[in-house]
């Protein structure tokens, strides 16, 4: 009985949002700060703890989620952290916006572009199909997954985002070369890019009308951007802009989350704006920021979504690896044979070395984006049917993190290559000839810095 009635009096705390707000910073800066204890590696595990799913856990601990916890993060709890939540998806969008300067994206071929459009389009057309086949056979899952078509076009577009950060430790871990690393992490960065831009349909449907949020979109960009500006014309000359580049970001997640236009969107293109219309040194410091706060914000954000992780229903259990098999089978399908149909260049001859069949997997893994993306279809549509699509979207982060090292080594396993029999050498040319230079269609892109 007394056990009973201290657990009771635990899940009776009502905690102020202020101190839960300071532990949740408090947990962000340790992740930074505290150094990682020596433990044995256990290679397919590696991924999902460097993605930060101990905070997730603690999360589901700390809140009233899937699997009954303390009670310290309650539902008006959680409501009120809803800026702050809001923030960590701008922050995140911002990130990756940033990434993308014209000086840098014009370097990137045609054919790169082309290589990370078809797994996107893949993952996206196959996990849209495979998520509707389940609303029509399980009407749990469409009760479950509401709306239905934002949240079946949102699980689509989070498919088709990849994980720079996480393909490159897993590519690191692997053993690969750096010129082999760095190409994979450009197709992640590029696929991440192509599957920020597929979310923009569902956050479409929410304001009903494309026109409409398309111009809410430019304006609220253009908004932020031009504040920013503002407030660098009268910033001291040299200081650290880290608080200018928060207070924009907080501006311009609070003008997404009052919109309905999504943090995520208008931080991600606001980034772009100010990237573009900053001098080279302030671009380097705003990159710098973003990247240096990121980690702690993830942290922040991680643990409010182990929180709000809800199971209405077990048939997400079975749906989710179901899901994550159907996006890397169209990843690899894409890679593999897509190639080969599609014109992407015009290659000269004699051909290079084929790339390996299965390179298509290199990018599974997921990361940080995948996640905000989640948790910004929850803001925007809300409880039950949001925190579902949430669910299902960690747990598919988490098996494509499970899996990734296993498919990092099945994408750059060779072709098994049958050598014909020597043929007897040409007669010499009576004179000499000499064959002009070809130029390789492979040679290496930097990644977006």
């Amino acid at each position: 009985m007394r056990r009973r009635q201290a657990c009771a009096n635990v899940r009776d705390v009502n905690l102020s949002p202020v101190l839960a707000l300071a532990g949740l910073a408090a947990i962000g800066l340790l992740v930074t700060r505290l150094p990682l204890p020596a433990r044995r590696r256990v290679p397919w595990l590696d991924p999902v703890l460097a993605a930060g799913g101990p905070l997730v856990l603690l999360g589901i601990i700390l809140g009233p989620g899937a699997v009954p916890g303390i009670g310290f993060l309650d539902g008006s709890l959680l409501r009120s952290f809803a800026p702050v939540t809001a923030l960590a998806i701008g922050w995140i969008g911002a990130g990756l916006g940033a990434q993308f300067e014209w000086r840098s994206v014009r370097r990137i071929s045609r054919r790169a572009w082309l290589l990370a459009a078809l797994p996107s389009g893949a993952a996206f057309g196959a996990v849209a199909l495979g998520a509707w086949m389940l609303t029509r056979a399980l009407p749990a899952l469409a009760a479950a997954w509401t709306p239905r078509l934002a949240a079946i076009l949102t699980l689509a577009a989070v498919a088709a985002v990849s994980g720079p950060g996480v393909v490159a430790l897993v590519a690191r871990e692997a053993g690969l070369r750096r010129s082999t690393a760095r190409g994979l992490v450009l197709a992640a960065s590029l696929e991440t890019l192509v599957g920020a831009l597929l979310f923009f349909v569902p956050v479409a449907l929410h304001r009903g009308d494309g026109l409409t949020t398309i111009a809410f979109a430019v304006g609220s960009t253009a908004l932020v951007g031009v504040a920013f500006l503002s407030l660098m014309r009268v910033w001291p000359a040299g200081a650290d802009i880290g608080f200018a580049v928060l207070a924009t970001l907080a501006f311009g997640a609070g003008v997404g989350y009052a919109t309905g236009l999504s943090p995520f969107v208008v931080c991600a293109l606001a980034a772009v704006v100010i990237v573009h219309a900053s001098p080279p040194a302030r671009r380097h410091a705003i990159r710098r920021v973003l990247a240096e706060w990121e980690r702690p914000v993830v942290a922040v954000l991680l643990v409010i979504t182990g929180a709000l992780l809800t199971l209405p229903t077990a048939w997400i259990l079975l749906a989710v690896p179901f899901l994550a098999a159907a996006r890397a089978a169209a990843k690899w399908a894409a890679v593999r044979y897509g190639v080969r149909t599609l014109p992407l260049a015009p290659v000269p001859l004699p051909l290079p070395p084929p790339p390996p069949p299965n390179i298509g997997l290199g990018t599974i893994a997921q990361g940080s984006v995948a996640v905000a993306l989640g948790v910004a279809f929850l803001l925007l549509y809300g409880a039950p049917g949001g925190a579902a699509v949430l669910t299902t979207v960690v747990l598919g982060v988490a098996c494509a993190l499970l899996a990734a090292p296993l498919l990092m080594t099945l994408a750059l396993r060779a072709p098994v290559v049958v050598s014909a029999p020597a043929l007897p050498a040409p007669p010499a040319p009576l004179t000499e000839s000499v064959e002009p230079a070809q130029l390789s269609v492979h040679t290496p892109v930097e990644a977006p810095r």
